[in-house]
């Protein structure tokens, strides 16, 4: 005798968050024979497996890299990740179990129902999953070519809007592939330092930019700045590190509020990262190498919607990241889905992460996993999909 679980159970928290339809979609790609452009993963055969592997040997010689840990992470990995993000002390820097865990913690330790925060539109997925968590009243800003739309943020400002933070995406955004240009962060940064928000800059695409030139880190602009890291996408997304940095009292604060929810991270993982991060020049040129294999596939993905789509679909070419943000107007990307798939080949419809846009025309591809030649293919499958649809 079995008994089916309700959820009834489930507290308001649970039952306020959203499923995450890329997760639900991953299902499908495992289908033999079905080429994703769907998920943010990294090129598995660009994991630095040999390196990582090296330096879990050397951090074994040490027990201590076996013991529990502080809870703001050991301060090798810390001190390394603030000298990469040119920081000025440790303090500045929280590991956490991912970005994602950063963004939770963030969430937890600042924001009370029904606070307002405004976020971008198409949204991060996973953020809008956090704020429907804590209760948050959220707003969407649409994304425009240059990032965050700054002239609308002043507008609703200058109407009474009271933000407790805005969320955005700053470098080759998740899911638009735009990067917030230095014009619309200093306005930003000016914005956030005369009306007290808090920037959640969210970057774990960052050090992955291989055309244009590097704007200004918003935690430069302004003091109130909480930017989230990762290694999970130039490192290894199992070593499970991420980071948030910002002033050592919201620091402070939010490793206080980590503290009830897992203690501490992993001391090996954290060892590991610390050591590969701080090792400049392999640490260089394994950052040049993942910028050129992406900026080739990248290149090849762009050819291939040139070639087989042509002018049904409309997108500009991302100067970094792993995403490319495609309109094919009058395709209802989610009911074409089932036919993609079927048809050998998957992405994530843009009704995925709208907020308040119309994305139903709209879709999310990744370039990072397949090589050039297998980018064509996907591709070409992906145009005969869209033309039997308009057929």
């Amino acid at each position: 005798m079995s008994t089916v679980i309700g959820d009834s159970f489930a507290s308001a928290e649970l039952r306020a968050v959203p499923g995450s339809a890329i997760r639900e979609l991953l299902s499908l790609t495992e289908r033999r024979g079905v080429l994703s452009l769907a998920g943010g993963l990294p090129a598995t055969e660009l994991i630095p497996t040999q390196r990582i592997a090296a330096a879990i040997d050397h951090r074994l010689a040490d027990p201590a890299s076996m013991q529990y840990g502080p809870s703001a992470g050991t301060r090798s990995a810390r001190e390394a990740i603030a000298a990469a993000d040119g920081l000025s002390s440790a303090h500045q820097v929280l590991l956490t179990h991912g970005s994602q865990q950063a963004l939770f913690l963030l969430a937890h330790a600042l924001l009370d129902p029904a606070d307002l925060v405004f976020v971008d539109d198409p949204a991060y997925i996973g953020a809008l999953q956090v704020f429907a968590g804590v209760r948050a009243r959220v707003e969407a800003l649409p994304i425009t070519a240059t990032g965050l739309d700054t002239d609308l943020l002043a507008q609703r400002l200058a109407d009474g809007a009271r933000p407790r933070l805005v969320h955005t995406v700053s470098s080759f955004h998740n899911p638009a592939a735009v990067c917030l240009d230095e014009a619309r962060r200093v306005r930003l940064a000016a914005l956030a330092d005369r009306y007290g928000f808090w920037i959640v800059d969210d970057n774990p695409y960052g050090r992955v930019r291989f055309a244009g030139v590097e704007p200004t880190p918003l935690h430069v602009l302004s003091d109130r700045v909480l930017s989230l890291g990762s290694a999970s996408k130039v490192l290894a997304p199992a070593l499970r590190v991420g980071w948030v940095s910002g002033p050592p009292e919201v620091i402070d604060a939010v490793e206080r509020y980590r503290q009830s929810v897992d203690l501490c991270g992993s001391t090996l993982a954290h060892a590991v990262v610390g050591e590969l991060m701080s090792d400049e020049v392999w640490w260089t040129a394994h950052l040049a190498q993942l910028v050129d294999a992406y900026s080739r596939r990248c290149g090849a993905l762009i050819d291939s919607l040139t070639t087989h789509l042509g002018e049904r679909a409309l997108f500009a070419a991302p100067q970094g990241g792993m995403f490319c943000w495609v309109r094919v107007p009058g395709v209802n990307t989610t009911a074409l889905l089932g036919e993609a798939v079927a048809g050998g080949v998957a992405y994530v419809p843009g009704s995925a992460f709208a907020v308040s846009m119309d994305a139903a025309d709209c879709m999310r591809l990744s370039f990072a996993t397949l090589d050039e030649s297998t980018l064509d293919v996907a591709v070409a499958r992906l145009a005969a999909v869209v033309a039997h649809a308009a057929s």
